[in-house]
């Protein structure tokens, strides 16, 4: 008879920052694996749309399951909300006003306050962005412009704009960065922020053309029949932490 595995419940803090970056308070959640000490260091995740994360992603619940059953890594999870669609827009978007400020928040400000209040790893190699559709498109933006303080970024159905893409192209240091990137066949006529509908797996496909040519550390690239919505991100989400925290042995 197989032994039945108990999952403890997620253990998540809120934790407040005021942002001169974003002239704001920003309210985040945050998840701490089970028997969590300052006496170790853990791997740092931090996630765009993180009530999203939280709430339908069930991120920290995710973890908790996968860490119990000895498949991924400890870690800790660091959810950043948006308070309405306009300012997600505008921090997320390589064209939104806030845009730098956002990036600037999350390396001088976030970063460091972190590292200060909980036992997070040194290392950029154990840091990790996490995303959907426009908070991957930041995400992906930030580890591109600050590769060593950002080695890992996990993309689900990101957002790609010629801009990103040029960027991608130009990048010179893919050795620092391993890359998860997912996108569904079916996002082909996505809703976005304004109303009108988008193409997003014809850029994608672009994107993912220029990156397999490039030397990353690690780069997973998975295309499924999966649409833009979190019933198709909620089960990607599980294949991302297992591609991206191995259990070491």
């Amino acid at each position: 008879m197989r032994d039945i595995l108990t999952v403890s419940k997620p253990t998540i803090e809120e934790f407040k920052l005021t942002s001169d970056a974003l002239e704001a308070k920003v309210e985040m959640m945050v998840y701490l694996p089970p028997h969590y000490s300052p006496l170790y260091t853990y791997p740092l995740v931090i996630a765009q749309d993180g009530q999203d994360y939280f709430n339908l992603g069930r991120v920290a619940s995710l973890a908790e399951k996968l860490i119990s059953e000895k498949s991924v890594r400890n870690m800790i999870i660091v959810g950043i909300p948006y308070a309405d669609k306009k300012e997600r827009w505008h921090r997320y978007h390589p064209d939104g006003k806030n845009h730098d400020a956002y990036i600037r928040f999350l390396v001088r400000e976030l970063l460091p306050a972190i590292t200060k209040r909980y036992a997070v790893e040194d290392l950029a190699s154990d840091r990790y962005l996490l995303g959907d559709s426009l908070g991957a498109a930041v995400s992906f933006t930030a580890a591109l412009r600050y590769p060593y303080s950002f080695g890992n970024v996990i993309l689900q159905s990101p957002f790609i704009s010629e801009n990103i893409i040029e960027k991608a192209i130009d990048f010179k240091w893919p050795s620092q960065l391993s890359i998860y990137h997912s996108i569904g066949k079916r996002e082909t006529e996505v809703e976005t922020t304004w109303g009108d509908r988008a193409d997003f797996l014809s850029p994608n496909r672009r994107l993912h053309e220029v990156l397999k040519q490039k030397p990353f550390a690690s780069y997973n690239y998975i295309e499924n029949e999966g649409n833009h919505t979190w019933t198709f991100w909620q089960g990607d989400l599980e294949k991302a932490l297992l591609a991206m925290f191995p259990k070491e042995d």
